[in-house]
């Protein structure tokens, strides 16, 4: 589902050239929940920006769902990731003026392939999925934190991507919130979901299949859990 062949990424500043990335290679399967974890600065979000069409590689190739993404014109790499990719945030992004169904019909709204009338069902069925149907026409800031994340995954669902990627999901919750959602997740890809989860979270092992550590830009450990 997911590979990284020989990925460098190196960003110039006024210090000079900074490596992110060190020639990272990485194979991921399709339905496999995946953590990345690291130290602050070690790379873990510039992998996940790799991967879901964020960045592009300073040099080698990144594929996911048989695409090679890194050849794609911006304008095919925004339909790819509009359909394939769905992103998660640690501080979820939520339009504050749009209802929680309404936050979760944006990417249809966005992309087009589901009929107009047929979206704000499947946003309420999404909503139900993650366990926050009765929120649905509340604002985000009538939410607690973990009801927001919930409409964030629900909303980052919307188009029925393969893959999944999660940018520390679970900073801004507290920890009975965080296994919740750490939880679902984990249900998520035992239904066939691919999902790359970077994080912090030192509980993770129970819940993944493998365990990824970068430091410095380079995969340091790999282990399954």
């Amino acid at each position: 589902m997911i590979s990284l062949n020989k990925v460098t990424k190196k960003y110039t500043t006024p210090a000079g050239e900074f490596s992110a990335l060190r020639g990272v290679d990485i194979h991921i399967r399709a339905g496999e929940f995946v953590g990345v974890v690291g130290k602050s600065g070690s790379g873990k979000s510039t992998l996940l920006n790799m991967i879901g069409g964020v960045d592009h590689p300073t040099t080698g190739s990144v594929q996911v769902s048989g695409t090679e993404i890194q050849n794609l014109s911006e304008h095919k790499l925004a339909l790819w990731r509009g359909s394939s990719v769905g992103f998660v945030f640690q501080f979820f992004q939520l339009l504050p003026t749009l209802t929680a169904a309404e936050n979760v019909m944006l990417p249809m709204d966005f992309r087009g392939a589901l009929p107009t009338r047929e979206r704000r069902t499947r946003a309420r069925h999404l909503l139900e999925v993650v366990g926050v149907s009765q929120q649905a026409d509340k604002l985000p800031a009538t939410l607690s934190g973990g009801e927001q994340q919930r409409v964030a995954i629900a909303r980052a669902l919307a188009n029925d991507p393969a893959v999944l990627l999660a940018d520390e999901p679970t900073g801004n919750l507290d920890s009975a919130t965080a296994t919740a959602v750490l939880g679902l997740f984990r249900s998520l890809a035992d239904q066939g979901k691919t999902v790359l989860v970077v994080t912090h979270e030192t509980d993770i092992a129970r819940v993944i299949d493998r365990r990824i550590e970068i430091s410095d830009g380079s995969i340091v450990e790999e282990s399954r859990e």
